[in-house]
């Protein structure tokens, strides 16, 4: 979504402001839970603003969902599976505008294509193309809370799409955008945004504030409480996210431009994904345009490629190592198979049974010693690195997906983060 697709709302600077908030499964898993958010949307109603709340599916539904179509199908359809896999969305919305009528609220609920969210046609891994807000707008106008199905939009042959994992959280910051919210609340069954995930480092320590940068990173590696391409548009369009707890009152952790000249370590975070997998191809000829023809039909079959190391050369060839989600190496493999007889090579490997852990910070930037501490913090917990990926805010280790959790420890301590 570019700043010259986004139609803006052209609200009244003195009428109320909008905010935006987004309910994940967690906070709309039940009708108690259903019911706590109404009343905490009419608080904020009370407090002043002009509310839109964009809803997941209730608790596991998508999964659910998911497992169902396994049951009908073996390789579902895409376009099948998103017009399924939408209806989650389309329950919670409904109910929560009962439940705020319920309590005097007036409401009403959209689902993508009523909210005018106008996507790519790239089924269960679409993107927002453009939003049309006039018709929330117009509910606005009117004095009723606006509840939108998230995760969802439609192409312009009005096919159902979805927007993958996390998809809830960008649709909420893409309105946001679109309406010129003054800022968007993303609600959680977590408090914020930790220095590590506190399931794996009990010690880990809530984060106030954090940048859009340092936030994109953190979710770009693993750390799954916000969605990548739902930062990204934050930062385009300078909205602060606010990532809060649906179940208690704490300002959690704002993400903004700036995250303040407080004295703090250089590296503010750690995360990890484990849902990776390891492709090596073997024997490649050493000659321009091979690596071209290897990832330009990855990136064509929609595969996101990540950590990539090429060997030196010796005797004409080298080995090319890259990192895929595990969820696409089926296909990955597919690809590559037949790519070595066309390119020459002698075969390839993979294997998923690896993991990434990263660090992240702005202030790791330019500093020496950063990359040294934590190669060496790793070989003293004798974690093996595998394959290594930098940045200018981030460095990624490719380890035994084993030893994930006590790579993310050693490192936890090593750089101190459990100290303000």
């Amino acid at each position: 979504m570019s700043a010259r697709t986004v139609r803006p709302a052209n609200q009244d600077s003195a009428g109320p402001r909008i905010l935006v908030q987004k309910y994940g499964g967690t906070s709309v898993a039940t009708p108690a839970r259903i019911r706590r958010v109404a009343r905490r949307i009419a608080r904020s109603r009370d407090a002043g603003w002009r509310v839109v709340a964009v809803v997941s599916a209730m608790g596991h539904t998508t999964d659910r969902l998911v497992a169902l179509a396994r049951q009908v199908s073996r390789d579902p359809p895409a376009r099948e599976m998103d017009t399924l896999l939408s209806t989650g969305e389309i329950i919670t919305a409904p109910l929560l505008a009962m439940a705020l009528q319920e309590i005097g609220v007036p409401a009403v609920s959209l689902s993508g294509l009523q909210a005018g969210i106008r996507t790519s046609r790239s089924h269960t891994r679409a993107r927002i193309l453009e939003i049309d807000p006039t018709r929330a707008n117009a509910e606005l106008a009117e004095g009723r809370a606006v509840v939108v199905a998230g995760f969802q939009g439609f192409t312009e042959s009005h096919d159902v799409t979805t927007l993958g994992r996390g998809g809830s959280d960008t649709t909420a910051v893409a309105l946001a955008a679109s309406l010129e919210a003054e800022s968007c609340e993303i609600y959680t069954d977590v408090r914020g945004i930790f220095t590590a995930d506190p399931r794996v480092v009990p010690e880990a320590r809530l984060l106030p504030a954090i940048s859009y940068e340092e936030m994109l990173e953190l979710a770009a590696v693993g750390a799954k409480v916000m969605h990548p391409r739902a930062v990204e548009i934050g930062e385009l369009y300078d909205i602060p996210i606010h990532v809060r707890s649906s179940f208690t009152e704490a300002p959690g952790t704002v993400i903004t431009r700036s995250a303040g000249v407080e004295d703090r370590n250089r590296v503010r975070g750690i995360a990890s994904e484990e849902d990776v997998a390891k492709v090596t191809v073997v024997g490649v000829p050493d000659r321009p345009g091979i690596a071209a023809g290897i990832f330009s039909p990855l990136a064509d079959a929609g595969v996101s490629v990540d950590v990539i190391i090429q060997n030196v050369s010796r005797e004409g060839v080298t080995d090319l190592s890259f990192t895929v989600p595990q969820a696409d190496l089926a296909q990955t493999e597919r690809i590559v198979r037949e790519l070595s007889a066309s390119i020459g090579a002698q075969g390839f490997s993979s294997d998923a049974s690896v993991a990434k852990v990263s660090i992240v910070g702005t202030g790791m930037l330019g500093q020496p010693g950063i990359a040294a501490t934590m190669f060496q913090t790793l070989a003293d917990a004798g974690i093996n690195i595998d394959m290594i990926s930098t940045g200018e805010i981030r460095i990624t280790c490719i380890v035994d997906r084993a030893r994930t959790r006590d790579a993310v420890r050693a490192l936890h301590r090593a750089f101190q983060l459990d100290v303000a």
